[in-house]
This record gives structure tokens, C-alpha cells and sequence, in this order.
């Protein structure tokens, strides 16, 4: 075994061989070291982005902007409620009135197909900005198939909240429009949480998500509505959402009409011999 003449060793490095792939990501990588510690820049930029999704929790939503941007749409005049927490403070330490709405006296049944609420979440600043045209790129792409009930704003909210919502609303599929928790690299990202026949005492395992929401380096807004059409169309052709509902045409949308979402079983059954279905 040969080695090589260290005097004629190349010590040159790249200048920066993790620049590129930087460039596609907001993910922390190659941060490099300054001794046994990482450089000054990267330890500042983490306690900056740490600032930034924490303001994003606490950042006020001007819900008068919001109203009209979301009437604007034309899905109808959005009605406001609000959860049974009282700050933003109380948000933070108790869930469980978030999940619980105040009042749902400014509600009436519509008997539509599907209900949109728009909630604040863990990031009013992802509602604020990504709300109003996610729920455009929702009716554009339900509506030509389906009612859709008057959108509800719902204040200082969690999810499940969308459970009493769209009960009261007696629509058969509600959705969940909700700012994400903030991270370390995207503070203004949106999900959409889908439950079929929604009632209070829904679980967790009986909702669909689409998360990740926030264009241009997360999901687009039609992207996102159309696989949100395939899993209204797949919970309403199987009769419940959840862990039994996949969607399977995320990466190929079917070409022949197909919805692309349908039951777990059903994809283990028509599976070839051998194959595991994909999510998608």
C-alpha cells in the first residue's frame, strides 16, 4: 500500500462545499466550527430565527384585515368567534379551552358539504398571510364539486374547536385552517385538518393533515387544495377520515378522474402481491 508524499499532500479545501445545498433548504447544515464550538454568525442567526417564532406566537392578528381579506374571496361573509380562553397567556397554558368555543350562537346549520374555519393557532402571522389565499385555492378547487358553508374565523383556537364548528354548522366535512407551531426555520406555516362528520369527542386519529403550507419553499397553495379535494372526496366515498384514509396521489395526480385517496385497507387489498401501498 501506497501512501502519498504529505509534501505534495493538496491541503486546499472548498470554500464552501455546503453552500449549494444551503441554497435548497432551511434546514441548519454545515454550520461549520470555530475550535469546539460553532462560528459566532450561525450562534446568532439561531438565537434570531428563536426570536422570530417566538414573537410569531404572541404577534397580533388584525382580524378587521383579515375579515375583509377573507370576504373578499366570495365563499360568503366570514363569521367570528372566539375560544373560551381569555389571552393569549392562558392560550399558551391551557389547550383544552382552546379546543372549546365560547359561543356558537352566531352559527346556524347550512347542511353543506364542507365547512372552512380559519384559526390562528400557534401563528397568527401564518393566517394573516398565507389564510386568505389558501381558502381561495380551497373553494376554487371544492367548489365546482361540493357546498361550501360560510368560512368562520375562530380566535385564539385549536383545532378540535373545528369539531363543534362543524357540528353546529351540520356540514360533512369540516376544515381546519390553523397556523403551525413556529420553528426554528419557518414561523408563518399553515395546516389544514380534515374531520368527517364532525362532532364533539373527535379524536386525533379520525382527522387528515396537510401541513406545511407556506409557498414558496413550502407547499403551494393549489398543491395543497387539490390534495385536499382528494381526501374530501376519499372521506366522503369511505364514510370516515382518519388513519383508515390515505391519500395516494400527492406526487401523481390521477389523470382519469380518480380521486387518488382512498382507505388504508382498500390499498392493501388491491395491492400487487408482495407491494405496500404509498401515501403519497
Amino acid at each position: 500500500m501506497t501512501t502519498q508524499d504529505p509534501a505534495t499532500r493538496d491541503h486546499s479545501t472548498p470554500a464552501d462545499a455546503w453552500h449549494p445545498l444551503r441554497r435548497l433548504t432551511r434546514a441548519r447544515i454545515g454550520l461549520g466550527r470555530t475550535g469546539d464550538a460553532v462560528p459566532l454568525r450561525s450562534v446568532l442567526e439561531f438565537r434570531a430565527d428563536h426570536a422570530i417564532a417566538r414573537d410569531a406566537i404572541h404577534q397580533a392578528l388584525d382580524l378587521s384585515e383579515l375579515c375583509a381579506a377573507v370576504a373578499a374571496v366570495g365563499a360568503g361573509t366570514p363569521t367570528v368567534l372566539h375560544s373560551r380562553v381569555r389571552d393569549r397567556q392562558e392560550y399558551l397554558r391551557r389547550p383544552d379551552l382552546g379546543r372549546l368555543p365560547s359561543s356558537l350562537d352566531a352559527l346556524s346549520p347550512s347542511g353543506a358539504d364542507v365547512g372552512i374555519v380559519l384559526a390562528d393557532g400557534l401563528s397568527p402571522r401564518a393566517l394573516a398571510v398565507h389564510g386568505p389565499p389558501l381558502l381561495s385555492a380551497l373553494v376554487n378547487e371544492l367548489s365546482p364539486r361540493y357546498s361550501i358553508a360560510a368560512p368562520v374565523i375562530a380566535m385564539q383556537a385549536r383545532v378540535a374547536i373545528g369539531d363543534h364548528i362543524g357540528a353546529a354548522l351540520d356540514v360533512g366535512t369540516v376544515l381546519v385552517v390553523i397556523g403551525e407551531r413556529p420553528g426554528l426555520s419557518v414561523a408563518d406555516s399553515l395546516g389544514v385538518y380534515l374531520t368527517h362528520h364532525p362532532r364533539p369527542g373527535r379524536t386525533d386519529a379520525e382527522r387528515n393533515c396537510v401541513s406545511n403550507i407556506h409557498p414558496p419553499d413550502g407547499l403551494g397553495y393549489e398543491h395543497a387544495a387539490a390534495t385536499v379535494l382528494r381526501l374530501v372526496t376519499g372521506a366522503r366515498e369511505l364514510g370516515r377520515s382518519g388513519v383508515a384514509l390515505k391519500d395516494t396521489g400527492s406526487d401523481n395526480v390521477p389523470l382519469d378522474g380518480s380521486t387518488g385517496a382512498r382507505s388504508l385497507w382498500e390499498s392493501l387489498e388491491t395491492a400487487p402481491d408482495g407491494d405496500a401501498p404509498t401515501d403519497g
